[in-house]
């Protein structure tokens, strides 16, 4: 079927014998005609059309097809052949396989056959990798000590390297050393007094006599307490000449802060002075004390906004000291439920202590008032009163305290009720609460109270109890040791003692209980609240303060102090002498 198929493509083949024509041994034969198919109707040949078109595609190519392949292959040209000579190298290659995975079938002859591939090509790198002997070249700089010197000479190499033209130029060889060099007539310099040290060492490290030293602290003693003199405090120190050689030079003059509001300063007589020839006066004398008084504003700053998404980032924003926020946060979450009873849409209003000098510096002190408004109305209004700096609402009603702090910071592990005892080993009432808690860690008051007792009790080891009032008392056991005795006042909070495992205890924990009337009651189920109320005269004097503070105005205190005509400062640059002197302090 297949020749047949080939037969009606490709209109017969040449070498078979066709009617008229030669047989293939030159005779001549006899054509037989075959009779005339029968003729195909349209629906038969659609259905055979399918077979046909398979048939022509799976025959063997014929030799007319084939001629005509050969003809479009030398039509292609070089680029044909060089590609079907790259496909069958890329063919070889590939069954070659000598460029395997190494990690797997490891030790196999395909292993190992990439192995030597591997080897071969890293022996190839190496006998193909360049010389790596150095190159001469000629100098940039002739080299000579001359030429060195010079170098030397203009450059600046680190201290920390052991150089000594860190400063200044190094020397060349044309330098010749003095004998003996001139000292400074004097030396400025700026010395802070550091945490935990004292004024004299300060003083005496840089370098003053002993005898200035006892004159100085005896001079600023007469002023301020030496002692109370804050760490950090700068000063500015003046060095005159030495009287002898290998003496310690004498102190010409000492200016510093002593407080916010007062600036002492020591001079000797003649420092910056100037004869009618134009030398400097030689100070002489002894060291004479002057108290600069500075001019300090001490009204509160008020600062007012709104709650908004954040009430600690709109306070921040507004200019409220970070230590002033978190003091107006925790006086406020004392009393109220911030979550639930302040608004985005509130006002927040704080006054704080505020101080201004008259030189410019600024100082922010604790928090007196802390409220919040709504709708143009105050919602809570808390005030600083009294020595303790206890808060007390408008109405004199001290802060509140809302339910019971944790003794200590950690989980419960055996509520109140019956349990078998961890030692004993039979069912017992347990009459507390137990905290894990490691050892040494604080433990402190639940609520404001005072010491009814504190020491050994037996099971309960080293133990402290407090009375709250109303009949209500706490007692907290197997303490380590204790950080009150009995009969003292303790606040909320007040560290009493250190966990233990004293008495009848298996490991470190603090045991809690609660007495009611004398009787035990689970702590658990007990809230209040502790109060502190102000009455009389006492009551009177705290609302006059709050009206005082509320009539503040927002902002006043950021402003600038007006200068008054009997403060100036004495100028200490040559372009303050031109302009004049400038408001600052006054002299005293």
């Amino acid at each position: 079927m297949l020749d047949h198929a080939r037969r009606l493509n490709d209109g017969g083949d040449p070498d078979e014998a066709s009617p008229g024509g030669e047989a293939p041994d030159g005779s001549r034969a006899l054509a037989v005609v075959p009779p005339a198919p029968p003729p195909v109707d349209p629906e038969t040949a659609r259905e055979l059309a399918a077979y046909f078109r398979n048939a022509r595609a799976l025959a063997e190519p014929t030799k007319a097809q084939r001629l005509r392949g050969r003809l479009l292959l030398g039509a292609s040209g070089f680029g044909a052949r060089y590609e079907e000579w790259r496909l069958a190298a890329s063919l070889w290659f590939e069954r070659l396989d000598l460029a395997p995975d190494l990690a797997e079938d490891i030790g196999s002859r395909r292993w190992l056959r990439g192995l030597g591939t591997m080897v071969g090509l890293g022996a190839v790198a190496l006998a193909c990798w360049p010389d790596l002997t150095p190159l001469e070249a000629r100098p940039a700089l002739p080299q000579s000590d001359a030429v060195e010197s010079e170098l030397r000479s203009q450059m600046i190499l680190p201290l920390a390297l052991g150089a000594d033209s860190g400063r200044r130029m190094g020397p060349t060889q044309a330098v010749i050393p003095l004998k003996s060099a001139p000292e400074r007539p004097q030396i400025q310099m700026l010395v802070t007094l550091a945490p935990g040290d004292s004024f004299a060492s300060m003083l005496r490290r840089a370098g003053v006599a002993a005898g200035d030293i006892d004159r100085a602290a005896a001079l600023v003693g007469q002023a301020v307490a030496v002692g109370d003199i804050q760490p950090g405090t700068q000063m500015d120190l003046v060095l005159g000449r030495r009287p002898a050689p290998g003496e310690p030079r004498p102190l010409d003059s000492l200016a510093f802060r002593a407080r916010f509001d007062l600036e002492l300063e020591l001079t000797r007589p003649g420092v910056g002075e100037v004869s009618a020839d134009g030398t400097p006066v030689i100070p002489s004398g002894p060291l004479a004390l002057k108290r600069n008084v500075i001019r300090v504003d001490e009204t509160p700053l008020r600062v007012r906004g709104t709650v908004g998404s954040s009430l600690y980032r709109s306070m921040r924003q507004a200019g409220v000291p970070a230590s002033a926020v978190q003091e107006y946060l925790k006086a406020l979450d004392a009393q109220i439920d911030m979550d639930r009873e302040v608004r985005s849409s509130d006002e927040f209003d704080i006054i704080i202590a505020y101080r201004r000098a008259a030189t410019g510096e600024r100082q922010a002190g604790q928090l007196l008032y802390a409220g919040v408004d709504r709708d143009g109305k105050p919602r809570t209004q808390l005030m600083r009163w009294g020595g303790e700096g206890r808060f007390y609402e408008a109405s004199g009603v001290g802060e509140q305290r809302r339910g019971l702090l944790a003794p200590v910071p950690g989980a419960v592990t055996s509520n109140f009720g019956m349990r078998r005892h961890p030692i004993l080993g039979y069912m017992r009432m347990h009459a507390g609460v137990d905290f894990k808690a490691q050892y040494g860690t604080p433990i402190v008051a639940v609520s404001d109270g005072r010491v009814s007792s504190a020491g050994r009790s037996g099971g309960c080891g080293i133990q402290v109890r407090l009375e709250h009032g109303g009949g209500l008392s706490t007692r907290y056991c197997h303490m380590s040791r204790m950080a009150v005795n009995a009969g003292m006042s303790v606040r909320r909070g007040q560290v009493i003692g250190y966990v233990g495992s004293t008495g009848l205890s298996t490991g470190p924990h603090l045991h809690y209980e609660m007495y009611r009337g004398g009787r035990v009651i689970n702590p658990a189920t007990v809230q209040f609240v502790s109060r502190a109320l102000l009455s009389g005269t006492e009551l009177i004097d705290f609302r006059r303060q709050l009206i005082r503070l509320k009539e503040i105005e927002v902002g006043a205190a950021l402003k600038d102090l007006a200068p008054e005509p009997d403060e100036v400062k004495e100028p200490v640059r040559e372009i303050e002498k031109i302009a004049g002197p400038t408001p600052a302090a006054r002299k005293l």
